[in-house]
């Protein structure tokens, strides 16, 4: 899919907002006008699309959110801490996310969400390392949602995540969060991520988890597994499979 397409599908998603506007005009009476939100978490591995990026071992999370609710626009910025780029041969142990985007309803049944993404390593220094690109990555998506079912689309206007050549690399995000009782949730997901010009690299990830929220804090319990390359996802420091099998839990706190 070229760039230029992309750029003109979230362009017609955003100026369609007017016609939309009566529609969601109720559900966002309902919410203040200005929305903040901040968010704290301890994980117990910081797994993204099924990688660790911790070398299997604990991450400090946090971020903050805004939004604009008769608009449905949004901003916000997260941060975790990282091992993946020093360990890949660079620097730097936090990961820096910015994004933008706006959210709504097509009709009463199906949402949408559709934004830009940054994910930010400072002086990561991978594009020095022989065989790979910079780390810093930039990506646009489209989502969307049907009840408790959602597909979602990414796609990289950059090299991906170190990846030399990898431009235009996607990733493919079907899942479901269903309410069960009492505040406990259940998590599916499958995802395809697919690494332009490095086929090795590309593989499918899968979740399947709880999460409850106890007031105090939100615990999350998954098992996550893949089926991703141990040659081309193992790391670098110790050599284990940053895929593997692995039961994961995360304790968290939105305010």
């Amino acid at each position: 899919m070229k760039k230029l397409f992309i750029a003109s599908a979230i362009l017609a998603a955003c100026t369609s907002v007017t016609a939309r506007a009566e529609d969601s005009a109720s559900a966002a009476d309902a919410k203040p006008e200005h929305e903040t939100s901040f968010n704290a978490a301890l994980v117990s591995d910081y797994r993204y699309r099924g990688i660790s990026q911790t070398r299997l071992q604990p991450a400090l999370q946090g971020g903050f959110d805004y939004s604009h609710n008769p608009t449905g626009l949004y901003a916000g910025t997260w941060l975790s801490t990282i091992k993946w780029t020093a360990d890949a041969g660079g620097s730097g142990h936090v990961e820096w996310d910015l994004y933008a985007g706006q959210r709504g309803n097509l009709s009463a049944a199906v949402s949408y969400d559709v934004g830009v993404l940054g994910y930010v390593y400072a002086h990561n220094g991978l594009g020095r390392v022989s065989g790979m690109a910079d780390a810093n990555t930039a990506e646009v998506y489209g989502q969307l949602g049907y009840g408790p079912a959602y597909f979602k689309y990414s796609h990289a206007l950059t090299n991906l995540f170190g990846f030399a050549d990898s431009r235009n690399s996607g990733y493919l995000d079907l899942g479901a969060n269903i309410d069960l009782a009492d505040g406990l949730v259940a998590n599916l997901h499958a995802g395809r991520q697919q690494v332009r010009g490095n086929d090795a690299a590309s593989y499918t990830d899968w979740k399947i988890g709880f999460t409850k929220d106890f007031g105090v804090a939100t615990v999350a319990l998954a098992m996550v597994t893949t089926n991703a390359s141990k040659t081309a996802y193992a790391s670098p420091a110790n050599g284990k499979f940053l895929g593997r099998n692995a039961l994961w839990l995360s304790v968290g706190k939105t305010f």
